[in-house]
């Protein structure tokens, strides 16, 4: 909803300041911060949109002790992606509580910070906040094909299984870092696996705002430098093997 309501303030009389108060977790971390505001339409996730940001974020984490379980584990995905590309604390404090809901006001911190320190760097998406879309690339293609009956987080689950099976598939991180976001994952209790039609995604995803053209753009980590954590990179018009493996490796039958 804060998506909504952003994009309605963008546009009214060609903007109206905005304090968006989330009652979810994803939009305590995600959709309410940033600036970001778009809508859904049949032709793919948030390709209406404008960049308003919002004049104040008042977020209270009270609620979320009423939020259903599979809404609180839809944002956390949002949570470990962060984890993944820019703060290994939060990836430690999944490790122990996988729940998140031990350390939920660190986690909700920590995933902030890193959305604001892309944004306030780079607020068009012209280069690091473009990292902040890992996983996202797969995962607004299942939430199109799905028609958005799959919830976010659970697609950017699968999103964020897929992008490090492409970069094992390339080279830039090895066999231990994909599984552990495979297990990382799995431990939330999110889904690893989607169930779809392989050439079906891959129309979606060539029409999605991250590419361009028909070119293929993957977020994914590299984590060739010595001794050095993983660090996101994109990863463009990857091999057709390359995609082909990691669609292998999270395609499966059933539902999250």
């Amino acid at each position: 909803m804060t998506d909504l309501a952003g994009f309605a303030a963008a546009t009214w009389m060609r903007g109206v300041r905005v304090v968006q108060v989330p009652t979810s977790l994803l939009g305590m971390v995600d959709a309410a911060v940033g600036g970001k505001t778009g809508i859904n339409t049949a032709a793919g996730k948030n390709l209406v949109g404008a960049f308003h940001p919002p004049t104040a974020v008042l977020a209270d984490t009270d609620v979320l002790t009423r939020l259903p379980e599979a809404e609180f584990r839809s944002g956390l995905a949002e949570v470990v992606k962060c984890g993944f590309i820019a703060d290994g604390a939060i990836l430690e404090l999944l490790d122990d509580d996988p729940t998140g809901r031990r350390d939920t006001a660190e986690l909700i911190e920590r995933a902030v910070q890193v959305k604001a320190d892309a944004v306030g760097e780079d607020l068009y998406d012209l280069g690091r906040r473009e990292f902040l879309n890992y996983g996202h690339t797969l995962a607004h293609a299942i939430e199109r094909v799905e028609d958005f009956g799959w919830r976010h987080g659970e697609a950017v689950a699968v999103g964020l299984v897929f992008a490090a099976e492409l970069a094992g598939q390339a080279g830039l991180l090895t066999r231990a870092e994909v599984d552990r976001h495979r297990s990382l994952v799995a431990a939330m209790d999110l889904p690893t696996r989607y169930a779809g039609d392989w050439d079906t995604i891959q129309s979606v995803m060539r029409v999605d705002k991250k590419a361009r053209g028909a070119t293929l753009r993957f977020v994914v980590l590299d984590g060739r430098g010595p001794g050095e954590a993983a660090t996101p990179t994109i990863l463009t018009d990857p091999d057709r093997a390359w995609l082909d493996a990691a669609w292998a490796a999270v395609s499966a039958e059933g539902t999250p």
